[in-house]
């Protein structure tokens, strides 16, 4: 082989409750990176596609460079690497977009180099990209994308990732407004400390959640669909966001939070016919103020990252 190209998954980080230690994983939305072998020693960056213009190609501040330089000076590779990337998702979104960048490239990489490392042991070379892209280094983005489904962070020191059940017929709903929401900037409005009665609901939503995607309890899920921690710093900067978590409750869908940092929110529904009316809803409230939205209905991603091509 001489080059790969991988796929790699748009998420949903946070998942209300589970602030940097919760994320899933969608269908059909995401990045294509193509790794190819080269003859000058280093990583390069060649050809960005999607981006408008905007991402750099400079290896130490584009996620797909950095992530890879990590990935090569783990395994100690000293041949030289080049990088094509093709944006699907938005930049600013909150749908990972910056996650699924990195993802698809390493997993493009270690595919192309014969597969030294196991698809969890790509995850710090990803984290390390996300401190680029958004000053922190995050997995509730790229372990959903590299490893599909629902992921719990249990600990980042010493990392501790594992898969969660996905409960069947559990559909998602993401509403975009054409809108960027800075990652850095909606960090910055969150609180440094959290009283004990809301670290004490908190915990036990995500307890909930937890039990509840294993239960399969619809019940369950859509109570534990609170955040009294991140969400009501960050809602005020997303349009719509009150409106639409009451409309859609009354559909019977479990419940909508913010996709990561915004300025997309998630809808979850225990059907695709659910999934679709709250798309339709969400349509017709943006339609209100005149701002244009994109609206996207996914199954849950349980597959993550793979590979699309080898030449």
């Amino acid at each position: 082989m001489k080059k790969v190209t991988a796929f790699a998954p748009a998420t949903v980080a946070n998942v209300s409750c589970g602030f940097d230690i919760l994320g899933f994983a969608v269908e059909e939305m995401g990045d294509k990176v193509t790794v190819s072998l080269a003859d000058e020693p280093g990583v390069r960056v060649v050809k960005i596609e999607g981006d408008g213009g905007r991402l750099p190609f400079d290896v130490d501040k584009n996620t797909c460079g950095v992530a890879l330089k990590a990935f090569s000076a783990a395994i100690d590779y000293k041949g030289g690497l080049e990088v094509e990337l093709y944006k699907g998702l938005p930049l600013g979104s909150g749908m990972g977009s910056s996650a699924a960048s990195s993802v698809a490239a390493l997993e493009a990489a270690n595919q192309l180099l014969g597969n030294p490392l196991d698809k969890k042991a790509l995850l710090p070379f990803a984290m390390k990209a996300e401190g680029v892209a958004c000053g922190a280094e995050h997995a509730d983005n790229v372990a959903p994308s590299l490893l599909g489904g629902f992921v719990l962070i249990r600990s980042y020191h010493p990392l501790d990732v594992t898969k969660l059940h996905v409960p069947k017929g559990l559909y998602c709903t993401l509403v975009h407004p054409h809108l960027e929401l800075n990652t850095a900037d909606s960090r910055s409005v969150l609180r440094h400390q959290v009283p004990l009665k809301d670290a004490i609901i908190q915990s036990g939503n995500i307890a909930g959640l937890v039990a509840g995607l294993y239960q399969e309890d619809m019940g369950l899920i859509s109570r534990s669909l609170q955040d009294v921690i991140a969400e009501p710093s960050r809602s005020v900067l997303i349009p719509c966001f009150d409106e639409i978590k009451t409309a859609i409750k009354e559909i019977g869908a479990l419940g909508a939070g913010i996709s990561g940092s915004g300025p997309t929110t998630f809808i979850l529904a225990p059907s695709r016919e659910i999934a679709e009316k709250a798309s339709e809803i969400c349509q017709e409230v943006f339609d209100k103020i005149g701002l244009e939205v994109d609206l996207y209905v996914s199954a849950v991603n349980t597959k993550g990252t793979y590979v699309i091509n080898k030449a």
